[in-house]
């Protein structure tokens, strides 16, 4: 069996995801699957990029709850596989925050699909969105998106982080 025919499978056998939905981390129960997300999330991220200094990997619920941003979820049967948090910045444009896909749902369009939501929430809004330069997964996926690179800083020695945006069009799919 060739390696396609298996990912067709595994994809096919997958548990059904459900559409993203808005996210209170008010309640505890959502906080703590959201935090326990990140961070499941951002330890792949970290080995990407080389480097363990991520700050939402040492987040606190506390700080999580406070931080202001908006979330969408999706979850399937066994629970939550992925979320998008946001802030609307004073000038309209929509700042990604975060987006993360439990490491267990990773190549099953999670993170299309909260993409998509918030598109279908902001139709024709600019956005922002920063990651890892060394995050070649994410990087692939803004680009198929629309998304630019406007510049790329160092945040600390060793590590670099991509800073893209999407001026006001809708969703973009480049194949």
């Amino acid at each position: 069996m060739g390696p396609s025919l298996a990912l067709r499978i595994d994809l096919a056998s997958a548990p059904r995801v459900n559409p993203p939905i808005p996210l209170d981390l008010a309640d505890d129960a959502v906080a703590q699957d959201v935090l326990d997300l990140q961070r499941a999330a951002y330890e792949v991220e970290a080995a990407l990029i080389g480097s363990d200094q991520i700050p939402a990997l040492t987040e606190t619920l506390h700080a999580l709850r406070t931080a202001g941003e908006d979330w969408l979820g999706l979850s399937d049967e066994v629970g939550l596989i992925g979320a998008v948090s946001w802030r609307e910045l004073d000038d309209g444009t929509i700042d990604i925050h975060r987006l993360v896909v439990a490491p267990r749902a990773f190549r099953r369009g999670v993170a299309t699909a909260l993409l998509d939501g918030i598109d279908a929430t902001f139709p024709d809004r600019a956005m922002v969105v920063s990651t890892g330069s060394a995050n070649e997964p994410a990087l692939s996926l803004y680009r198929r998106r629309g998304f630019v690179v406007v510049r790329e800083r160092d945040v600390i020695p060793g590590l670099s982080i991509t800073e893209l945006e999407r001026r006001g069009a809708g969703r973009a799919v480049v194949e």
